[in-house]
């Protein structure tokens, strides 16, 4: 081969596809995804198997998915997701397809299907002979009592209108030997119910969600607790009638639980949270919404236990209005060296005393979320904030008597009254060294939501997020910040598919032009009552953003519709636009 001038070019060779392969095994799902767009090797090498290990596919009940099932037989393993089943003839060849081509199916989820009865059960759990999970949440289950006929549940063998308690024990009892993951939420299962299933003979169940279930009570948890001892994931969240006895008997009986969810259990209160704590092997709780807890018996429980203190990545505590500084400082020094995610949404007593403390010694943080925390302000978020020198006692701060005025107090000076100017990087690593770490120290966040934090503004976000793997941000609500904030966020965090803005009066489109050059990965966008976004905005988004899914510009005054039926017909993956009430001038009721 030669070039212009005569000179003899050696091609490249081109890569083997198993270094290409090997290559990609370093990278994420997301960066993968941007890999395959090289070539066409890069494309293939990225289909390897060993890539797909939770791939689902979808496709709905006909003829033509026949051939699709069959050449899903040589996957190791697949997700199946078939819409429209009826009592039809295709529907029939095609689980019997699924039965004969896939007669390893380890998983069925058959969630929220109205209308599911024992025959059709019978049917689709005839495609797995191995069973090792199963969810049967949202589904209209009999537990007890049949409305169809006005009799008990299961007196009549494999009904057609409704799926009974009888079968549901059958088929747990022919497949004990490999279920071992069951979910029941959202289901009107009872007491008397829950101990049938915990009491299966053989049934070794790992894995039970009974999210709001809400006729549970202590004693069924107790029971579950005894019959099944090797549970490693329980959801009890939104089960309104338990209590502290429950976490008491999990705390007592599952030593060897990894996941629990007590989530808007509002009859909780810190009874026993310490002593659940004392589970070694446990790494992820969930106690959003428990309003009774304030953190201190989580804490002498981590403190009690060193062993527990290395093992919890997971904490969910969004909505504990209770929730003080103090006992979070505590948290995050016995968690610095596990928690990967952190939830404190709506805890309204936190400061930006708590910020610091979380960018100071939860290096390993992956997800961050303090929406709706409205004492956080820039200083938090820049690490430069300072303990209050104001005395406090029960009844607050205490005010000093001016002599000079007899009869009235002068509040001292409050910190936090003056919002701090940005700051360049090199006094920001100088205050990082006198006060704190400030958040930009949590490097390896992938989600953070910042949403109604008030106080914060240009100040903060522009020296601070600044996250390159960052893949899901909210700064919704925020109504001091502007379209620097937008430009800042669009060039230093370039991983974002996610991000949230809605109600930000300062944002414009002229940040949204700085911005959306640098998001060629943007999937999901909100621009929600951004008075100051017009259909330029739209054209920006058709030329730089192509993978975009969803949209919201609702209630966007200077969006047109013409603007938006454009945009839904040059994107090709989009595939929800929300677009009520755009283009109106006034949305406020007039008489």
């Amino acid at each position: 081969m030669e070039d212009s001038d005569g000179e003899e070019l050696t091609e490249t060779p081109a890569l083997p596809l198993e270094i290409i392969v090997y290559i990609l095994s370093f990278l994420r799902a997301s960066d993968r995804k941007e890999a395959a767009l090289v070539c066409c090797s890069w494309y293939h090498a990225s289909q390897d198997l060993r890539f797909q290990k939770d791939v689902t596919f979808s496709f709905p009940a006909s003829a033509s998915s026949l051939a699709l099932v069959r050449g899903l037989a040589r996957l190791p393993r697949c997700s199946l997701k078939i819409s429209q089943l009826d009592g039809f003839s295709v529907s029939r060849s095609l689980l019997l397809e699924v039965r004969v081509a896939l007669s390893g199916l380890e998983e069925l989820d058959l969630s929220d299907l109205r209308y599911l009865s024992d025959l059709t059960f019978n049917r689709l759990t005839g495609c797995t002979p191995r069973l090792r999970r199963l969810s049967l949440a949202g589904c209209h289950i009999a537990f007890e009592f049949d409305p169809y006929r006005g009799r008990p549940a299961g007196t009549v063998a494999d009904s057609s209108a409704l799926l009974s308690l009888r079968n549901l024990r059958r088929l747990l009892t022919e497949q004990s030997s490999s279920l071992k993951a069951l979910d029941l939420s959202r289901t009107s299962i009872t007491p008397e119910s829950l101990r049938i299933v915990a009491q299966v003979q053989d049934l070794v169940l790992e894995e039970l969600h009974l999210q709001g279930c809400k006729e549970l009570t202590d004693y069924s948890v107790e029971v579950l607790v005894k019959h099944q001892p090797g549970l490693l994931k329980l959801d009890l969240s939104g089960c309104t009638e338990l209590s502290s006895r429950t976490v008491q008997a999990v705390a007592r009986g599952l030593r060897s639980l990894t996941h629990l969810s007590l989530s808007r259990d509002s009859k909780i209160t810190e009874k026993g949270l310490a002593e659940l704590l004392s589970v070694s092997s446990l790494v992820s709780l969930g106690l959003s919404g428990c309003l009774h807890s304030s953190g201190a018996e989580l804490e002498e429980g981590l403190k009690a236990s060193t062993a527990a203190t290395a093992q919890l990545e997971l904490l969910h505590l969004s909505g504990c209005t209770n929730l003080q500084d103090r006992a979070l400082l505590s948290l995050t020094q016995l968690l610095g060296g596990s928690l990967r995610e952190l939830d404190l949404t709506l805890c309204l007593s936190l400061t930006d005393l708590s910020v610091c403390a979380i960018a100071t010694h939860l290096q390993k943080l992956e997800v961050l979320r303090l929406g709706w925390c409205k004492e956080v302000t820039d200083r938090g978020l820049l690490g430069t904030v300072q303990e209050s020198r104001c005395e406090t006692g029960d009844g607050g701060p205490r005010f000093t008597r001016t002599f000079g005025n007899m009869g009235f107090f002068e509040p001292p000076r409050m910190p936090f009254e003056e919002r701090p100017r940005p700051v360049s990087r090199d006094e920001l690593q100088r205050l990082e060294r006198r006060h704190g770490a400030s958040l930009s120290a949590l490097r390896r966040l992938t989600e953070l939501d910042l949403s109604a934090c008030s106080k914060l503004s240009d100040g903060s976000i522009t020296q601070v997020v600044h996250f390159p793997d960052l893949q899901r941000l909210s700064l919704s609500m925020l109504p001091e910040i502007t379209d620097a904030s937008l430009a800042s966020v669009g060039r230093r965090c370039r991983s974002l598919t996610g991000l949230q803005l809605s109600h930000c009066p300062g944002i414009t489109d002229r940040g949204v032009a700085q911005a959306v050059p640098y998001l060629r990965r943007l999937q999901h966008l909100s621009l929600s009552c951004c008075d100051n976004i017009t259909d330029r905005t739209l054209h920006l988004l058709m030329q730089h953003c192509r993978r975009l899914k969803t949209l919201d510009v609702s209630m966007c005054k200077n969006i047109s519709v013409t603007a938006v039926d454009l945009l839904q017909s040059q994107l090709p993956f989009l595939e929800n636009v929300h677009h009520k009430f755009i283009g109106v001038a006034d949305l406020s009721l007039t008489d």
